[in-house]
């Protein structure tokens, strides 16, 4: 009796099975410390204006998307605040 030509297919696909489910749960853990990641930044620079001097000497591009979020929901001057207290901090 001849195999039936999706016998091989079948029995491949059973052995990926667990390796796709790796893959998954791999795929799925990397995007929740995403969002939890994101979520850190943006309640650390929302709540430190020290932390936001910081990152907009490293990071400026990330601070800019903070901005640019905020202002988006219309909480506006935290920039000019922000620009202000550091000019006066520097003088």
């Amino acid at each position: 009796m001849p195999s039936s030509p999706t016998l091989p297919f079948y029995r491949m696909a059973r052995t990926m099975e667990p390796l796709a489910k790796k893959i998954f749960k791999g795929v799925l853990v990397a995007e929740l410390f995403g969002i939890f990641g994101a979520y850190f930044l943006f309640t650390k620079m929302n709540t430190s204006q020290d932390f936001r001097q910081t990152m907009s000497k490293k990071f400026p591009f990330i601070l800019e998307v903070y901005y640019k979020s905020i202002e988006q929901s219309g909480m506006y001057g935290i920039r000019e605040q922000d620009q202000e207290k550091w000019l006066n901090s520097k003088s």
